[in-house]
């Protein structure tokens, strides 16, 4: 009887050994949805960068009126959330280890990819059609699953491109990778480069007539390796590169977005791309799976895209909050004054402002021109460098603050919001210095006792030496500067351009257009903040809150 029992245990140990230990590159289920076909979709995903992306092809391949399985690889760096997403997508959630890139040289964003391989070994589907994340279904592939061993498309340089491959998963096939993954070549260090060095005759297979009757397939020998056609997976940088397809487009199937800085999930591509309308146009269509995941959104994001968007027109109505505090101020003492007081200060104001002429040197404004002879000569080369600096940094770190995966008239209009903010931020504290240097020149020179006041300026300041509180003259080189920034990148959509090399170089010419005016404006505001400082020595003009005037 104990014998009996301890045969029974040792079945129990085994049989829980065996379901434990799996071989390799076997696959853990994570998902509460259960295989119920024999063929599938199967893609894979590293982290949740790329997650938006599964969405969409997911979305697009229901959208052909598919029923098999849609099968989704996922790696430790992916979420649980993103996990949960898919599952509700209709995604089998397959959590897998990642499989060591023996490649020393190789690209960064390459020291995963070889875990790709893991397909050949999904032995429990007979048929697996893969799809790379930044792929897009747009018409119905069921034909591929009718495909021989492996199928691939043959890309430019005879090289067959991994982002879209039918398999018949066989254990031994993976295995045999396994073997020479050490040893074989791989051009591009990844597992496309092993794939071709592994099928090195691929370019001699024939091409996949999915056409061709069922009965004249079976009386041929299946071929171990089929060449799809372009249609099966359209490069967008061939479209780039002649901005048509070179197929049909009528007749595509599946696009293929693969531009490393060019994803379709990134807001500024669709600025750049016009493939990319067809990506957002599905992506829009994308289901509320999860609350606040309706069209591609991300509710993790939600509060603080909000909060961007929001924080620029906070601080204009902050800004002129103050401004019309000053104006309160300015025009109850223009009511005190008499109407004589108050014709003469506009007529003042009025001269002042059409005898505005401006030189290399300085500006001729309402400012006294004995004092322009103080202004340093180098002080228009710094401010235009400074200039251009801050447009620089201010391009930079709106990038930054934007998240990447909004909605394309999100993603610009906060571009513009922030770079708009930060720019004159920086540039207008740098005024403020040339401002403040103004003033301590005239201190040390003594003008403060020496040099008498202009009488133009003098009679242009009312009761309380109260300037305008927004220049005119900076507020039109602001607005200038402003309609550049926006219609330069905008020119290819006003023409109707769609070419991406024809778009930069229109955006280029307007670039120009742009800098050129910059240096202009830079020069003559930087002059004119150093004479308006040095005009005001004593300290009593009121500033105002716009940092530019």
């Amino acid at each position: 009887m104990i014998i009996m029992r301890l045969k029974v245990w040792f079945v129990l140990i085994a049989l829980v050994l065996a379901a434990t230990i799996r071989p390799n590159g076997a696959f853990e289920s994570s998902s509460s949805r259960r295989q119920t076909s024999t063929e599938a979709y199967v893609t894979l995903l590293y982290g949740d960068e790329f997650l938006l992306g599964v969405r969409v092809l997911g979305n697009s391949i229901r959208d052909t009126g598919s029923t098999k399985d849609m099968v989704a690889l996922v790696s430790d760096g992916v979420s649980n959330y993103a996990m949960k997403l898919l599952e509700a997508d209709g995604w089998i959630v397959e959590k897998i280890s990642l499989l060591a890139n023996p490649n020393q040289v190789r690209p960064s964003r390459f020291w995963g990819v070889y875990t790709k391989l893991k397909i050949f070994n999904m032995t429990n589907y007979k048929k697996v059609v893969y799809l790379d994340a930044d792929t897009i279904v747009v018409k119905n592939i069921e034909d591929l699953f009718k495909c021989s061993k492996f199928c691939a498309n043959l890309k430019h340089s005879e090289r067959l491109n991994s982002g879209v491959m039918v398999v018949e998963p066989s254990e031994t096939v993976f295995n045999d990778m396994m073997r020479q993954v050490s040893t074989l070549p791989s051009y591009t260090g990844g597992d496309q480069g092993f794939l071709n060095s592994y099928y090195s005759d691929f370019p001699n297979a024939h091409l996949f007539e999915p056409s061709l009757p069922a009965e004249v397939r079976k009386s041929r020998p299946a071929p171990a390796m089929e060449r799809l056609s372009t249609l099966y997976n359209a490069d967008v940088g061939l479209y780039m590169l002649a901005n048509k397809w070179m197929v049909n487009e009528s007749e595509l199937r599946v696009i293929h977005y693969t531009l490393g800085p060019l994803k379709p999930w990134d807001w500024w591509t669709s600025w750049l791309l016009k493939p990319v309308d067809v990506w957002q146009n599905a992506r829009v269509q994308l289901k509320e799976s999860l609350p606040g995941t309706g069209g591609g959104r991300n509710p993790n994001d939600a509060l603080l895209v909000s909060f961007l968007f929001l924080l620029p027109f906070c601080a204009l109505l902050f800004c002129y909050y103050r401004l019309f505090l000053q104006s309160q101020e300015y025009f109850c003492s223009l009511c005190r004054s008499s109407l004589y007081d108050q014709i003469k200060h506009l007529y003042y104001k009025i001269r002042s402002t059409v005898t505005l002429n401006y030189t290399v040197v300085s500006t001729s404004s309402s400012i006294n021109p004995n004092h322009q002879t103080r202004v340093p000569v180098y002080l228009g080369g710094i401010s235009i460098v400074v200039c251009f600096m801050a447009a620089l940094v201010a391009l930079a770190l709106a990038f930054a603050i934007v998240p990447r995966q909004v909605m394309p008239w999100t993603g610009l209009l906060m571009m513009y919001e922030w770079t708009f903010t930060i720019f004159f931020i920086l540039f207008g504290g740098y005024l403020h210095l040339i401002y403040q240097w103004g003033k301590g020149t005239a201190v040390q020179a003594g003008a403060l006792s020496s040099v008498p006041e202009s009488v133009d300026y003098d009679s242009g300041k009312g009761h309380q030496r109260q300037e305008s509180l927004c220049d005119s003259a900076t507020l039109c080189y602001g607005l200038g500067m402003a309609f550049l920034a926006i219609a330069a990148p905008s020119l290819p959509c006003l023409f109707g351009i769609t070419a991406l090399f024809l778009r930069l170089g229109l955006m280029v010419v307007g670039g120009l257009a742009l800098a050129s005016f910059m240096t202009y404006a830079s020069e003559h505001l930087a002059t004119r903040s150093f004479l308006r400082g040095f005009e005001d020595r004593d300290g009593s003009r009121s500033r105002s809150f716009c940092l530019l005037c």
